[in-house]
């Protein structure tokens, strides 16, 4: 898979990416990522990507040129137009189904903006998904790309050494991820669960099921909406519910 991360600040999403489980993908050629820097396709004498928004305001806005310039080189490069994501506040919440979606693509272009934005004008002639990591303000879009392409990686087949272990995560099946435990068996007076010890899968399957379902009620009851229940763990999902009312 094949990302093109177009950003004024190459270095930084560079030097982010090309390390432990990503770096190693890159290495054996499972991924590629590589940074665009915009300021290399200005028409500016003095590199300038920027300017005053029209009607002010505070702030400066990316020029539409550099931008569409820095895009159509990878377009021609590849022969076609990919899915490109500007990285923004104002679009819809990233989450694992659509990284799961994204990892399906060949290749991917992530925009990341700066200043007060990107002009109107060029987003409108190559966005094709607007995306956000949740509801704050960055700086720029670097860190969200990062993000993203961390996610979306973990996807793509091969890339991880265990095959179980991008399907059995946190968030898989709208679900929080079970408690994890290691050795020593005892560590500052407390023990690991018995179960896990027992040797018997099916029983350890089931309770490590149970402990997603009660942490995910407990922690992230928005999430239940989606996931797929038995009867018995709807009635176990009540019960914290009602716990956590009597509480407050």
């Amino acid at each position: 898979m094949n990302f093109y991360i177009l950003t004024l600040f190459p270095d930084m999403v560079a030097e982010g990416l090309h390390t432990s489980i990503i770096g190693r993908a890159a290495q054996k050629g499972l991924l590629s990522i590589r940074c665009i820097n915009i300021r290399d396709y200005t028409l500016d004498k003095h590199k300038k990507v920027d300017d005053y928004p029209y009607g002010g305001g505070a702030g400066m806005v990316m020029q539409a040129q550099p931008v569409y310039d820095a895009w159509r080189s990878v377009v021609e490069e590849i022969g076609y137009q990919p899915r490109t994501i500007y990285l923004t506040p104002q679009g819809g919440v990233f989450h694992q189904t659509q990284a799961k979606q994204f990892a399906c693509e060949k290749d991917l272009i992530l925009l990341c903006g700066h200043y007060e934005g990107i002009d109107e004008r060029v987003l409108e002639e190559i966005v094709t998904d607007y995306v956000s990591i949740g509801d704050y303000v960055l700086t720029g879009g670097e860190l969200a790309a990062m993000v993203m392409v961390d996610a979306i990686s973990r996807m793509v087949p091969g890339v991880l050494t265990n095959d179980e272990s991008g399907s059995t995560e946190s968030l898989e099946g709208n679900l929080l991820e079970y408690p994890q435990y290691s050795r020593p068996e005892t560590w500052n007076g407390k023990k690991v669960p018995a179960i896990l010890l027992s040797g018997d899968h099916a029983k350890v399957d089931a309770w490590r099921r149970e402990q997603s379902v009660l942490r995910t009620a407990q922690r992230r009851p928005d999430l239940l909406e989606k996931a797929d229940l038995t009867q018995k763990e709807q009635e176990l999902v009540k019960r914290v519910q009602s716990e956590n009312e009597n509480e407050v």
